[in-house]
């Protein structure tokens, strides 16, 4: 199940997006650095200090298609990366990405750099190759990491996840691909596959290897199903981010899928060839992670009461080993991304909004 497609489908939110409004922080003073944007998610940093958010865009009318878990979604190009500036105007440095609206916003999710202008991108889907294949030409990037330079147009296809997922299906379940965050690895990349409940490697020719499947978590069934009292169900374990820790090991963020249950969402310490081991608990509906310099790590919970409760998120100082946390800003508006520079947390809100996405500036000192 899709990372971004499930919290749509949790919270209802429309196409045009205003969710609920944010209530003041409760401990952090952010400085809003970014507006406007379209379905804001991932962050970066490029090697020289400048800091851009991916957008997952605002969808269009190119062609529709439907998805048996989100209804109809509607193609355009109107994914794009922003350059994020703490003073003065920000600027859209790519744009014309593909993107698919309808309960929920699908494309563009987050960004890697080999050099200040050199970039691998992911690009999300929600879907198995059917649901891609009915977009025809304009779709066929969905899916997939591609590449290419800011400020020069087009990108071209870097490796098809989706692809590999049809081909390898690490989490034995349904086909379904939906790129979201990954960091850099040598000559390649470590992916999470939301969609695919799986961690995947990328190398510098597109080849994949598994890293690791996640498995599904037992959750108990909420009361408006109609299940006997109770019932537990399986939900999918959805990762979303991938970091890289101060010890070299990988570190994933988990989203849960429905029920969404509060305090049942992990992040797991993978070094390859081991099975994964839970570094952290009790968190709910995590979207991305990071570490900041003195190796604190800072999560994004895009929903602190799980998103039957409604899109309402914090930024969290993990605890290693524990299953409580402490709070660093809540009450924001579905976030989605964390980068950390120079004692703040930039932090992407309003992810499932048109035209109302922000980031933040967290002082974390």
């Amino acid at each position: 199940m899709a990372a971004a497609g499930v919290a749509a489908l949790a919270f209802g939110v429309g196409v045009q997006g205003a969710s609920a409004k944010p209530k003041p922080p409760i401990a952090s003073t952010p400085q809003v650095v970014a507006t406007g944007l379209d379905s804001p998610r991932h962050l970066r940093f490029s090697p020289d200090g400048s800091l851009y958010v991916v957008e997952a865009g605002r969808g269009g009318d190119i062609s529709c298609a439907d998805n048996p878990e989100l209804g109809e979604l509607c193609l355009g190009m109107s994914g794009a990366v922003t350059l994020v500036r703490d003073n003065g105007a920000d600027e859209r440095v790519l744009s014309g990405l593909p993107s698919i609206t309808g309960s929920d916003t699908l494309g563009p999710s987050d960004i890697a750099f080999t050099g200040n202008q050199k970039f691998v991108l992911s690009i999300g889907l929600g879907g198995d190759v059917a649901f891609r294949d009915a977009y025809g030409a304009d779709g066929a990037l969905l899916g997939t990491l591609v590449t290419g330079k800011l400020k020069h147009d087009g990108v071209s296809l870097y490796a098809d996840v989706l692809a590999n997922e049809a081909a390898t299906n690490p989490d034995g379940t349904d086909i379904n691909s939906d790129p979201t965050g990954f960091t850099r690895d040598g000559n390649g990349y470590v992916l999470a596959d939301a969609g695919g409940n799986a961690v995947v490697r990328a190398d510098h020719k597109g080849a994949f290897t598994t890293v690791t499947a996640l498995p599904s978590i037992d959750m108990l069934a909420p009361p408006f199903l109609g299940l006997p009292p109770g019932t537990i169900i399986p939900a999918d374990s959805v990762p979303t981010s991938v970091t890289r820790g101060p010890d070299g090991a990988f570190y994933i963020s988990e989203l849960t899928g429905f029920p969404f249950e509060p305090g049942a969402s992990s992040i797991f310490r993978i070094v390859p060839g081991q099975d994964p081991t839970v570094y952290a608990s009790g968190l709910t509906n995590v979207t991305d992670l990071e570490f900041a310099a003195d190796g604190t790590l800072y999560a994004v919970e895009i929903s602190s009461a799980g998103l039957l409760n409604g899109p309402i998120g914090s930024l969290v100082k993990v605890n290693p080993g524990s299953s409580t946390h402490d709070t660093v800003i809540g009450d924001l508006d579905s976030p989605y991304g964390v980068a950390i520079n120079d004692g703040a947390a930039y932090v992407s809100t309003c992810s499932v909004c048109i035209g109302g996405g922000e980031v933040l500036r967290v002082p974390l000192g």
